[in-house]
Formats: C-alpha cells, structure tokens, sequence
C-alpha cells in the first residue's frame, strides 16, 4: 500500500512538473511577462520623474521667495543674479527630466512633471518681468532649455561629439505658469507700497489688465485648468487695483508705512469671500 501510494505521488509529482513547464513556455505567458517589464519600466520612469518634478518646485518657490527681496535692498542687481544661478540649478533638474523623455511619448507622463514646468516658468517669468518690465514669452523659455550633451567617442579616436537635446514646454503649463504669476505680481505691488515705491502699483495694474485681457480671449476654449484659475487672477487684479485706488485717492491722508498694513488686512478681509464665488 505505501509502495502504491509513493508510486501515485510520483507520477502527480512528474504530471505538475511537466504542467509547469508547459505553462511557462506558453506564448501567451511569455507575452505578459513582456507586459510586466514594460509597465514596471514606465512605472518606474514615472516615479523619477515626479521626484525631479518636486526638486523643481522646490527650487523654484525658493527662487520666488529670493525675488521678492528685491523691494527691500538697494542693488536688485544682485538678488537677480542670484535668481540666475537658482534657475541654472533649476535647469539642471529640467535637464534630467528631458533625458529621462528622450524617446519616450511625452503625453504619457505629462502629469508627471507638469506641476514642476508651471512653477519653473512662475519663477523665470517673474525674474523676467523685474529686469525688463515685460512677459517673458513661450519661445523665450523654450530657448532657456536647450540642453548640450557630449557624446565621447572610442578610446582610440578621444573624439567628443556635441548633441543638443531640447525640452519643449506645452502651452498649457506655459498658461498656467503665467497665470499664477499673477499671484506673486500682487503680493510685490503690496511689499513695493510698503517699501514707500508709489509708481510700481500702477505699472503692475497695467501690465496685470493686459494679463486678464489675454486671458479673457482664451475663455473657456483652453484648458480646464486655465479657465479655473482665471477667478484667481482676477483676484490679484482686483486687489492691485484696489490698491491703486487707495493711493490715489487716499495716498495723501495716510502714513506711508501704514499703507501696506492697510492693504494686507484688506485683502485678508476680502478672501474668504471671494472665495464663495
């Protein structure tokens, strides 16, 4: 009886083996474990390119805080300098970001990366606008991320080859990245009144209108994302202009440094209902 029973479990033993070995050779396993790779691959590239992402906001927000010092220093000159060798780091990171895109469909890891794009394109157009007074434009970032690679050749020849690799930024994240630009022009034209400069309101109510004005064109043809943050730009300009107002019909009756005071509990005052429509 227990030679019989040895004899059974040998035969289901070798019938399992033979079974699995089928199994495993089976095209249709071979396909998904291809699948496997393939997905673990992207899912893998996703992960480093929401870390880069990150590093990129990071980098850029510290920018943006480095900038608005510009309203309380005599040389702005240098905190803009300074900004340029942040944003040169920041580039770096957008560098790796565009090797890590080399080949690949850009449309599929977009959420990735985007949140970083519309930061960094915050920080560059807000450096652009203190130096020139302007809106720096898509074309001008694009150029600010071209990217040379040396290719080193054999041992032998000790040749070095220059490639030039290139990262586009989507007009979306360039709109968007605009768009909370508005944020940050607000919050200088608040520390700019604090800092008795009575012409900086006025120039960023001008340039803001023209801001809303060219998205007010787009309407809701754009992005989601866009139209939604229309209401928030529209705030910021609201409150500059607010802030005009005051100057100008009020500037006279109060202190200098009271002004900023009066602005920052005005708008603290303002967002919660704002916030209801």
């Amino acid at each position: 009886m227990n030679k019989q029973e040895g004899h059974l479990q040998k035969n289901a033993g070798a019938a399992l083996h033979s079974e699995a070995n089928a199994v495993l050779s089976s095209p249709v396993i071979a396909a998904f474990k291809v699948f496997q790779m393939e997905l673990d691959t992207k899912h893998d590239k996703y992960e480093r390119l929401v870390k880069l992402s990150r590093d990129v906001t990071i980098e850029s927000k510290r920018t943006i805080f480095l900038l608005h010092r510009v309203t309380s220093v005599p040389d702005a000159e240098a905190i803009l300098n300074e900004a340029d060798v942040k944003l040169d780091g920041v580039r770096q990171k957008i560098h790796q970001i565009a090797e890590e895109l080399r080949g690949e469909d850009i449309y599929q890891f977009h959420r990735a990366f985007t949140a970083g794009i519309q930061e960094f394109v915050e920080a560059a157009s807000f450096q652009h606008y203190i130096r020139h007074r302007n809106l720096i434009s898509l074309k001008e970032i694009n150029a600010r991320l071209v990217f040379r690679t040396e290719d080193k050749g054999s041992a032998d020849t000790l040749s070095t080859e220059s490639q030039v690799l290139t990262f586009q930024v989507m007009p979306a994240d360039y709109l968007l990245g605009v768009a909370d630009l508005t944020g940050e022009l607000m919050r200088l034209c608040i520390s700019s009144v604090g800092n008795g400069d009575m012409d900086t309101p006025f120039q960023l109510s001008q340039f803001l209108r023209q801001i809303h004005d060219g998205f007010s064109f787009i309407g809701n043809t754009g992005p989601y994302e866009v139209s939604k943050k229309l209401h928030t730009l529209r705030q910021s300009l609201g409150k500059v202009e607010d802030a005009c107002y005051t100057l100008r019909v009020r500037g006279s009756e109060i202190p200098k440094h009271m002004l900023a005071d009066l602005f920052s509990s005005r708008n603290t005052h303002m967002d919660p209902e704002e916030a209801v429509v």
